[in-house]
């Protein structure tokens, strides 16, 4: 059973961050920190009625630079960690959604195929998994949600 109180202070975490940039990879981690320490704690309070739905105990939403992050023609180094592919394989791990802003990432070159359609561009190039939507979306994000934390 959910809590009421608890789904008032899920927390939204609001990606502005290149995902070059120290902040974005912060940001991973304190996701998935926090989505462990959430499954522990709610595997210790499970009264065993896998039957019902739970809704994801973290918000998230790529703005500005962040977006960069759902491009998946945006090639890595070996060496260095693969953000598009680490949200992809929390977001499935998790059941998380992972929107990102429609108009800053248009305007950065990231598109899905309907926008792309909508524009005359080319082609598209949103990775799996993540899906564009309009700011309403994070302003009702908002209001669900009593902690805000931007990377």
């Amino acid at each position: 059973m959910i809590d009421k109180n608890s789904m008032t202070t899920t927390p939204l975490l609001l990606i502005t961050a290149d995902p070059s940039h120290p902040l974005a990879k912060l940001a991973l981690r304190y996701a998935r920190a926090y989505l462990q320490n959430a499954a522990n704690a709610d595997e210790q309070h499970n009264d065993s009625d896998h039957s019902k739905a739970k809704k994801a105990p973290l918000n998230i939403f790529f703005y500005g630079d962040g977006a960069h992050t759902a491009n998946r023609l945006r090639w890595q180094s070996a060496d260095q960690v693969n953000l598009t592919k680490e949200w992809q394989k929390l977001a499935e791990q998790y059941d998380l959604a992972l929107p990102v802003c429609v108009s800053t990432a248009l305007s950065r070159g990231i598109t899905d195929a309907d926008n792309s359609a909508r524009h005359q561009l080319d082609s598209d190039n949103l990775a799996a998994g993540f899906g564009l939507v309009g700011l309403s979306e994070l302003a009702m994000m908002m209001q669900e949600n009593k902690t805000l934390m931007q990377f």
